[in-house]
């Protein structure tokens, strides 16, 4: 799984114009998204590393200031443009496999004790947010199990 973590002082997101999902902060906004090969267990381990990454002010973690979360699917994050000029969305996976694994998402999260909001799975979705700093790291789970250099 992939992510995209802004550190927020808030944040929301909207379908046709009615706000689905809304975060004062400090917190983070977090676009998610699967490929193929992810299962419940990539979403854990995601999920314990975006709870506990020592990223917010004061170098303090979510779970160290329960700061909430707003989680926006985006299969965009598996985009490949080596090649042309049209992305392809070959590696994303599909909606079917997709959308349960960004819902263990959430749920992992909740279950640390995460306050999350969320998008709509699928839907056309407005994301306005107030970057604080600015701060935004990915992460990449197929990176957590390749040893550190150095």
């Amino acid at each position: 799984m992939r992510a995209i973590l802004q550190r927020v002082s808030r944040a929301s997101v909207s379908v046709d114009g009615q706000v689905v999902g809304a975060i004062d902060g400090p917190g983070l906004l977090v676009l998610a998204g699967a490929t193929h090969t992810d299962t419940p267990a990539d979403a854990g381990v995601l999920a314990e590393k975006m709870w506990r990454l020592r990223i917010l002010d004061g170098e303090k973690s979510c779970a160290d200031v329960n700061a909430p979360l707003l989680v926006v699917s985006q299969f965009t994050l598996y985009a490949d443009t080596r090649r042309g000029r049209r992305p392809s969305w070959s590696a994303a996976a599909p909606g079917d496999v997709s959308e349960p694994l960004l819902e263990s998402l959430v749920e992992q999260l909740r279950g640390l004790g995460a306050t999350v909001e969320t998008g709509i799975f699928g839907a056309m979705m407005e994301v306005s947010l107030v970057n604080d700093g600015p701060f935004t790291i990915s992460l990449d789970t197929a990176d957590f199990a390749k040893p550190r250099r150095g």
